[in-house]
């Protein structure tokens, strides 16, 4: 899993049909200092996430794992959204 900031959603009048339903944001990923790395991202959201918050996604073929489908176009997904980050030094 990974640390990622919603930074935007996208709206699609046409999807894939196992995907309707679910939104489809931009993440930033971070690291737990919340500093960007690489690129945003798209990712399913199967949680309910908004712009701003801070979440964690998986990649690859785990991501449809969190979907009620078998197979689905998707390399990221949105499964929980992070209430406090606490790093120890």
């Amino acid at each position: 899993m990974y640390l990622g900031k919603v930074i935007g959603t996208i709206w699609a009048t046409r999807k894939y049909d196992t995907i309707t339903g679910y939104k489809m944001q931009f993440v930033q990923p971070i690291n737990g200092e919340f500093q960007k790395l690489g690129e945003p991202i798209i990712a399913l959201d199967t949680v309910g996430a908004g712009p701003g918050e801070i979440i964690y996604y998986v990649t690859a073929s785990e991501a449809v794992i969190p979907l009620d489908v078998d197979m689905a176009p998707v390399d990221a997904s949105i499964v929980g959204i992070v209430d406090y980050v606490n790093l120890e030094s």
